[in-house]
């Protein structure tokens, strides 16, 4: 699976079988997929589930505590991404996730960084403020600062 960049032209091609293989073994390496337990766990088949269902649970405490976080005051994302990088010190799948999320959060942040975009975003940023200021003036000229609850027929 691709985890890397979509843009054409990053494809390694290789001339022989012998130089394929080397690539791929530190493709392997380098690409930091796969469990992080330390050897002496990873060695013991059973003590190796357990580390991994240990992780599962406490990573999975941490998403459901973040996402318990979103409707109520918190930091509900950070929480829910954070246990998302305790899953990703076991699980590929997880791995492959945060991969996907930084990728795409990074692009996000280059566009947003793009003057046209800043301009486009400071411009109905204003015109909001421009509707919610007028919208409060229609209020205040209709009621006067007396609170929504408090209105008779008036």
């Amino acid at each position: 699976m691709n985890t890397g960049s979509d843009e054409p032209g990053e494809v390694a091609v290789a001339s022989n079988k012998a130089k394929t293989d080397r690539q791929e073994t530190a493709e392997e390496a380098g690409s930091g997929l796969g469990s992080r337990a330390p050897e002496f766990i990873k060695s013991r088949r059973l003590l190796h589930l357990s580390w991994q269902v240990g992780v599962f649970v406490v990573g999975f405490a941490v998403v459901v505590a973040g996402i318990i976080m979103l409707p109520l005051p918190g930091p509900g994302w950070v929480v829910i991404f954070g246990g998302m990088a305790i899953w990703a010190t076991e699980f590929v799948w997880a791995q492959l996730v945060l991969r996907w999320t930084k990728r795409k959060v990074t692009e996000a942040a280059q566009r947003a960084l793009d003057p046209k975009v800043r301009r486009r975003n400071i411009a109905l940023t204003v015109i909001g403020l421009v509707i919610i200021g007028v919208l409060a003036g229609i209020y205040l000229w209709k009621f006067g600062l007396v609170m929504p609850w408090k209105i008779k027929d008036q």
